[in-house]
Order: C-alpha cells, then structure tokens, then sequence
C-alpha cells in the first residue's frame, strides 16, 4: 500500500522527479470500453451514477489497463442538481435542466452553499473506490468551472451566441450564477479533497471559444477564485483547446491541460515552473490505428522531456475509441 502523496501522478502534479511521466485519460471509464457498458446495463446517467455501488465498478474499470489515476465518475453536472436543480442528459445536446435559470427568483433558489448530504453518493463513491484500490492508485476529483456549468444551467450549453445573448440580456442572473456556482464549486471540491481526493481538476470545456474580454471577465477570475478556495491537493486546469495559454498559467494551477492545438515543448520551456499534461490528439485514438496511436504517444514523451508533464488527451476518450487503441496508448506511455 503506497502512502499518501507518493504515488507517481501526485508526485508528477507537483513537480517532482519522476521515474516517467504518469499516463491517465479524460473520460477513461466511458462508453468506449465494452466492459463499462456492461456495468452500465443500460442505467441512465444519472441512475448509474448515484448507484455507487455500480459506479464505483464503472470508474475502477481502467484499472485493469494499467492507468496511473483512476478519475470518479460523474458529471459537471453533479453540484448544480445537488444546489436544486434538475438535469436530464440528452444524447445529441448533453445535459438540459428540467427548469433553465432564467430570473433572479430562478438564481436564488439554487442553494449556494448545499450540504454534503446533497451529493453524499460522490463521496460515498469516492470512499467506495478508496477502499477498493487500497492505496494502489491516487483517485482524482473534478468539478466545472462557473462559465460552463453556468451555460448548462441556463439551457445553453454548446451554443455560445445563444449564451451571450442571454448574458447580455439578463447581466445581473448572470453575474450571480457565476458567483454562486464558484462559491458552492470551492465548497463542493474542497470536501472532496477532505475525503481523500489526491487531485483534481477543474474543467472549463467551452470558455476555450470566448473573446479575450469575455474569457477575463467570465472565466479566469473565476479559475483564481476556484483554484486559491480548494487548495489541499495538486490542481488541474483544463481549458478546451484554450488560445489563452498565458492566462490560463496565471490561475494557481500546478498543472496545465493542453489541447491539439498547444505545442507542448514550447510550453515547458516558456513555463518551466509549471506542469504541463496532454496533448494526445483524441482524434488519433479514435480513428487512428495502434500504430499511429504509439508514434502520437512517443511524440508527445519526447516533447514533455520526461519532467513536470503527464500524459493525457487533449479532450476525452471518444465513445468511438477502439479498445486496442487505448491499450496502445497506456502501454506506449509506459514503455511498452
């Protein structure tokens, strides 16, 4: 059983000499891997997730490849239904509330501090998958950032023209959404961490999309705040193929995600202060072959230089990713 603190992607996070780069992946334990889907058994999402018994056994399903984390499964969606409101996941538009944010009576019956006891599955979960593992793995949390999240909530999502419409419309809700979501963020991460969460990392998706103005009045502050409030333990910031590396290294984060897009030695040379992970192409696991998917992996090792970098995809596994190309990329990531 390993202490705390020394497994190798916690030791990564921090910035210390590794023996190798740690590999895990984003949406490691999902519908690409026939084994998930059979503990799934057709359960909804939300069904499969607060049955910890099942999801535990979903999130503990990449142990078996030989990953260096072992990421809760769960979705950014967790706090908002734990603050009041009700989502249902949709397959071609992801999560929609039952009731969009839409006033300030719609924001202030989102509770901004929620009690544990409104996701005790997460950390029943979390305490589930600690036991199981044993010390063998670090178990990583997560939570989404306010602009994001905040999008979900008020029924938009994906769709940024629609989202500045409404928050150019509706300035106050809008302000307070994401006041209130990165308060209950920092409360909800923090008992994470106080459970036994050895990292985390919060999750941006779509701010990688906003102006220079909108990302430094919608999402940075926001990553600061989040960041400095849920301290305990080494911190991830993943941004979608985010244009604003500068901006992003200037949140707290130890550690950075770079997308496809991001050159990922430049990186280490103009911030050697920081860790980087990534930037696997997920497009390449998805549709590439084994082979392809190995010189992707070597070529990234070679460009992380073997220090301050964790192996990773620059978004999540593809639901269409091929088991032998993820088998491939752990085991190339681990010298095989």
């Amino acid at each position: 059983m390993s202490q705390p603190g020394s497994h190798l992607l916690v030791r990564a996070a921090r910035g210390e000499v590794v023996e190798r780069p740690p590999v895990w992946a984003m949406r490691q334990a999902g519908r690409w891997d026939p084994e998930f889907n059979r503990v799934r058994a057709g359960m909804g999402f939300y069904e499969f997730s607060e049955n910890v018994e099942r999801a535990a056994q979903g999130t503990l399903c990449p142990r078996r490849f030989g990953v260096d984390g072992i990421i809760l499964f769960y979705d950014i969606t967790t706090l908002p239904v734990a603050m009041g409101m009700p989502f249902q996941l949709k397959p071609s538009q992801g999560p929609v509330p039952d009731r969009p944010i839409r006033t300030m009576a719609d924001l202030e019956r989102l509770d901004a501090n929620p009690d544990p006891d409104r996701y005790g599955y997460i950390i029943e979960l979390l305490k589930t998958v600690k036991r199981e593992l044993n010390g063998e793995l670090p178990v990583l949390a997560f939570a989404g950032a306010p602009f994001t999240v905040a999008a979900y909530c008020i029924g938009t999502g994906k769709n940024m023209d629609q989202t500045r419409t409404f928050a150019r419309e509706q300035p106050r809700v809008w302000a307070g959404l994401l006041d209130r979501l990165a308060g209950a963020t920092i409360g909800f991460l923090n008992t994470l961490i106080g459970e036994g969460a050895a990292v985390y990392q919060l999750f941006d998706s779509w701010a990688g999309e906003l102006t220079p103005e909108e990302y430094d009045t919608w999402a940075q502050p926001f990553h600061r705040q989040i960041l400095a409030g849920a301290s305990g333990a080494p911190r991830i910031l993943f941004v979608k193929e985010c244009p604003y590396l500068e901006r992003m290294t200037q949140t707290g984060a130890e550690v950075i995600s770079l997308g496809s897009k991001h050159d990922l030695a430049a990186a280490r040379r103009d911030y050697p202060q920081l860790v980087f992970q990534g930037n696997v192409s997920s497009e390449v696991l998805q549709a590439g072959t084994p082979d392809r998917v190995r010189q992707e992996v070597k070529s990234c090792l070679q460009a992380g230089q073997g220090h301050r970098h964790i192996l990773n995809l620059s978004h999540g596994v593809d639901k269409a990713t091929p088991v032998e190309n993820f088998q491939a990329y752990i085991q190339t990531a681990k010298g095989g």
